[in-house]
């Protein structure tokens, strides 16, 4: 992807977010890179190195599978060349929202996510109650050939009432702001990957 297309994607992107709260875009990262990060993705997780997640935070974190079922690994820099390009482009979407729209984007938290067949994430919000940091999501998929009959989407509770489903096709982008979007990760009938993290700023912290 080249520099001219990649902003045309950040803009679209910003325009989304600024006028309905969210937004989705496929293709988002070359496809290398996206192929790159799911084979990371299975290479983890087939050592053993994804957790089961956690519901809450810091003492409170409980794992609760009636809640959620994805099992995930924390990115960190230098892991690997794929997870370092993906974090770098990150952050160039990182600077992009707050180049246009002036949120005190500081920093990206984000994992690996593996949701087993079955597997499924009830309703909530992404910013903890006791801090309020998290700002913009972003959900990148990992799934190559992924059907609508496979179910798997993730749910998106809009203001209006109505609901949006995002398919975990490889290469989509899902974005939304954090504290305002209800959303859920439907069960699938195959293995479902992604990336998900979190656009930060500075903020209170924990209360």
């Amino acid at each position: 992807m080249n520099e001219l297309s990649l902003q045309d994607s950040f803009s679209s992107l910003i325009d989304d977010l600024a006028s309905q709260g969210w937004s989705q875009r496929a293709l988002f990262a070359p496809e290398i890179l996206t192929r790159e990060l799911a084979a990371e993705c299975h290479k983890r997780a087939r050592s053993g190195e994804l957790s089961a997640a956690g519901v809450g935070r810091g003492g409170a974190l409980q794992v609760q599978e009636g809640i959620r079922g994805d099992h995930i690994q924390w990115l960190e820099p230098g892991q690997s060349a794929a997870c370092d390009r993906y974090l770098a482009l990150l952050d160039e979407l990182r600077q992009a929202l707050n180049r246009a729209l002036f949120l005190g984007l500081e920093d990206f938290e984000g994992h690996f996510a593996c949701y087993a067949p079955g597997a499924f994430y009830q309703r909530h919000v992404d910013r903890f109650r006791d801090d309020d940091r998290r700002t913009v999501s972003a959900v990148f998929y990992l799934n190559d050939n992924w059907l609508p009959e496979q179910g798997g989407a993730l749910r998106l509770y809009l203001a209006d009432g109505r609901e949006h489903d995002v398919l975990p096709e490889a290469g989509t982008l899902a974005l939304f702001m954090s504290g305002d979007m209800p959303h859920e990760v439907l069960p699938a009938t195959r293995e479902r990957l992604s990336l998900t993290g979190w656009f930060r700023r500075r903020g209170s912290g924990p209360l």
